[in-house]
């Protein structure tokens, strides 16, 4: 991969991270470069398409408006690129019909960005889901996901 598009797809992640932070997602749709396609691997959950992802994202964003990243270190491939963080935030808003319980939660994930030049067409992101509901007091949620 040549320097120029190893610098282009740098910027657009920092850019999805930085607009998925600040709730500006139609700045972050935009980094999919025209079809947004968004996989959560412990539920299973696929979202496909601006509608459904920009619905995922209002979602977790209402549940947890203060949702952010600690620690982003991305690592480049030749069709991908690899992010490591922590996800933090607190549960201030609705989660599945569940009242907030006002805990917070920080759990490690690792996010695969699959790229089309320097387009994102994919992000897969894998996290430790019972261990973010166990932290805010939701864990009779477990049950549902795992019969998902």
């Amino acid at each position: 991969m040549d320097d120029e598009l190893l610098a282009r797809r740098d910027a657009i992640l920092r850019e999805h991270f930085e607009t998925e932070v600040s709730h500006q997602f139609d700045r972050t749709l935009a980094t999919f470069g025209g079809h947004p396609h968004y996989e959560i691997m412990a539920t299973g959950q696929v979202f496909d398409g601006d509608e459904e992802v920009l619905g995922y994202y209002l979602t977790t964003r209402t549940a947890f408006p203060d949702q952010r990243h600690d620690g982003v270190t991305i690592h480049h491939a030749d069709g991908c690129a690899v992010a490591e963080f922590d996800l933090l935030g607190t549960n201030t808003g609705e989660l599945y019909g569940r009242p907030p319980t006002g805990k917070a939660f920080r759990v490690p994930v690792c996010a695969i960005f699959f790229f089309e030049g320097a387009d994102i067409v994919n992000e897969r992101i894998y996290f430790d889901t019972a261990s973010l509901l166990s932290q805010i007091g939701h864990g009779e949620l477990l049950a549902p996901l795992a019969g998902a």
